[in-house]
């Protein structure tokens, strides 16, 4: 397993052993000990599994009171997955990192508690699964729009997204107080 820093603190990129041949392969996708060594050491109290087709944007979302760190990967197809800190007083607030993950590829993205998240499918249909840390309250959610133009996040086919109605009802980052964001924490 290779775990690779990213721009933003405690977002970790993380590639996974393959053991392959001609009749397929084998990975191992989680084992507490492997990963509290790569400096991952949480607990995980829920796992989620999402379906897609083709263009489908979530987010970008995250919990107030109750943070999720999430552990994500895809098992079917292809995402560009993305983390953008909207943690008001944070140094790399504003910014975001986008990366593809896919069953081709077989990366997974570790999320730290506190950070927004979402992803848009670029096959035809992708399989998203997702540990969490916490568990999901939907009282607690909060939202940035997908294209807030202070993140201006890259999509891979912007144009073509197809959003849900709640995520099209999120408010722009510079227009929001920084009670209605997560909080940071040094």
């Amino acid at each position: 397993m290779k775990t690779i820093s990213t721009p933003l603190p405690g977002v970790l990129l993380i590639e996974p052993t393959l053991f392959g041949d001609h009749r397929g392969f084998f990975l191992e996708s989680y084992s507490a000990a492997r990963y509290r060594e790569a400096g991952i050491d949480v607990e995980f109290v829920q796992d989620n599994h999402s379906r897609s087709s083709q263009h489908v944007l979530r987010g970008l979302h995250f919990q107030f009171h109750y943070p999720q760190g999430k552990l994500v990967r895809v098992s079917r197809g292809s995402v560009y997955d993305v983390v953008a800190d909207v943690r008001p007083g944070s140094p790399h607030f504003g910014q975001w990192y986008g990366v593809e993950l896919s069953d081709d590829n077989a990366r997974q993205l570790y999320i730290p508690p506190g950070y927004a998240h979402g992803f848009q499918v670029i096959s035809d249909v992708a399989d998203f699964e997702y540990k969490c840390t916490d568990y999901y309250h939907p009282e607690d959610e909060g939202g940035i729009a997908w294209n807030d133009s202070l993140l201006a996040i890259a999509w891979p086919a912007a144009e073509k997204a197809i959003i849900s109605d709640k995520d099209q009802h999120w408010g722009q980052l510079d227009q929001l107080e920084p009670s209605q964001l997560p909080l940071y924490t040094q």
